[in-house]
C-alpha cells in the first residue's frame, strides 16, 4: 500500500513574529494507486509540499504519511519515492541506457535486473532506439521520456512530477501528458503531479488539490471541481475562460456572488442587455467579450458562441439569459459556495 496522507500539514520559514507561512495545515488522502493532480497559480504553494513528500523540504507542522508509515523525519532515500523534475537533469556525458541506469547501479542491483528493468521502461516510453545516444542528441520530449524512465526503473511506491512538461512546446505537452496517462495506466503507481497549467490538471487527474496561497481550496475529480466549484477562487481558476463571477446582477442578492460558465450563457430575447465590448474567433466557437451597459455589474460578461451564429460586432446590443441549472451561488462573504440561493 503507498497512499499519501497530508494531516494538518504547515510550512513556515523562519521563525517567531518574523516567520513566513506558506503552507496553512493541509488535511488530504491520496489513495494508494491514485493519479493526482496539485494544480494552483505559481507562488500557491504546489511545489513546496510536494516536496515535502519527498524530504527536500522539512515539514514545520503536522505530518505526511506514505503507506501508512510517517515520513517526516526520513531522508528522501528511505521514503520509496522516484521524483522527475522540469529541468530532466539528466547526466550530458552518459548515454540514455547509462543515464536510466545509474541509480541502479548506485544501489548494487544485479547486472541482470538492471538491463531487464531499463529495456522494460524503454518499451513502456517507446525509447528502445534510443538507449545508446547521448542527452544532446534527443528532443526536449525524448530527454523527459528518459527522466521518466529513469524514475521508472526504481519501482518506487510513489512517482512525483514536478512540472514535468512546462519546457515543451504546445505538441509535445499534448504528446506527453498522453503518455503519462499510459504510463499510469500500465504500472498504477501513486502519483502526485504539481502544475499551474488547468488543461494538464483537468486531463491527467484522477483528483484534483486546488491550492491558492498555500490554502486547500478544493479537493475533487476534474468533473466535481469544473461543476461544483468550492469557491470563486475555483470557479475562476478552472476553466478556459474562467466562469463568470457577477456581483450585483438584476434579480441577485447583495450578498450572493453569481457564478455562470461562458457556455452555459444563451442569446435570448428576454435576458440581460449586454453590450459587446470584443469577439475572439477560436474556428469552431466565438468568445464574446461584454459589458454591462445599465451599471448594474461592473465585472464583464464573457459568452461562447459556436460557430454557426453569426458574430456579433463590437457596440452591439445583446440580451443574454443564464440557464437556471447551471447557475453558482456563493457567499460574498466567507467566499464559500452555496448549495442554494
Amino acid at each position: 500500500m503507498a497512499a499519501i496522507e497530508f494531516n494538518q500539514v504547515v510550512k513556515r520559514y523562519g521563525s517567531g513574529k518574523s516567520a513566513n507561512q506558506v503552507i496553512h495545515g493541509i488535511s488530504a488522502t491520496v489513495a494508494d494507486g491514485e493519479f493526482v493532480v496539485i494544480v494552483g497559480p505559481s507562488g500557491c504553494g504546489k511545489s513546496t509540499l510536494l516536496r515535502m513528500v519527498a524530504g527536500l523540504e522539512e515539514i514545520s507542522q503536522g505530518t505526511v504519511s506514505i503507506g501508512g508509515r510517517v515520513v517526516n523525519q526520513l531522508e528522501p532515500a528511505e521514503r520509496d519515492i522516484a521524483m522527475v523534475f522540469q529541468n530532466y537533469a539528466l547526466y550530458p556525458h552518459m548515454t540514455v541506457f547509462e543515464n536510466m541506469a545509474y541509480g541502479l547501479k548506485i544501489a548494487r542491483v544485479p547486472a541482470e535486473d538492471i538491463r531487464r528493468r531499463v529495456d522494460r521502461a524503454a518499451e513502456i516510453l517507446e525509447i528502445g532506439p534510443y538507449l545508446k545516444r547521448k542527452p544532446r542528441e534527443l528532443s526536449g520530449g525524448q530527454r523527459q521520456r528518459v527522466a521518466m524512465g529513469r524514475a521508472i526503473v526504481r519501482q518506487p511506491k510513489v512517482f512525483l512530477f514536478d512540472e514535468p512538461l512546462s519546457n515543451l512546446d504546445a505538441k509535445l505537452r499534448a504528446q506527453t501528458r498522453l503518455e503519462i496517462q499510459k504510463l499510469h495506466r500500465e504500472l498504477g503507481i501513486t502519483s502526485l503531479f504539481v502544475t499551474h497549467d488547468q488543461v494538464e490538471a483537468m486531463t491527467l487527474a484522477q483528483r484534483m488539490l486546488v491550492l491558492n496561497q498555500g490554502v486547500l481550496e478544493q479537493f475533487g475529480t476534474p468533473l466535481e471541481v469544473y461543476s461544483r466549484p468550492a469557491s470563486p477562487f475555483v470557479a475562476g481558476f478552472i476553466g478556459s475562460p474562467p466562469m463568470n463571477l457577477l456581483r450585483g446582477a438584476p434579480g441577485q442578492a447583495a450578498d450572493t456572488l453569481l457564478g455562470v460558465r461562458p457556455e452555459h450563457l444563451d442569446l435570448a430575447p428576454d435576458g440581460w442587455a449586454l453590450r459587446v465590448e470584443a469577439v475572439e474567433l477560436l474556428g469552431a466557437e466565438r468568445l464574446v467579450y461584454c459589458r454591462w451597459p445599465d451599471g448594474h455589474s461592473s465585472e464583464p460578461v464573457v459568452l461562447r458562441l459556436d460557430e454557426a451564429r453569426s458574430a456579433p460586432a463590437p457596440g452591439d446590443l445583446l440580451h443574454v439569459r443564464a440557464r437556471p441549472d447551471r447557475l453558482h451561488h456563493f457567499d460574498a462573504a466567507t467566499g464559500r459556495r452555496k448549495e442554494t440561493p
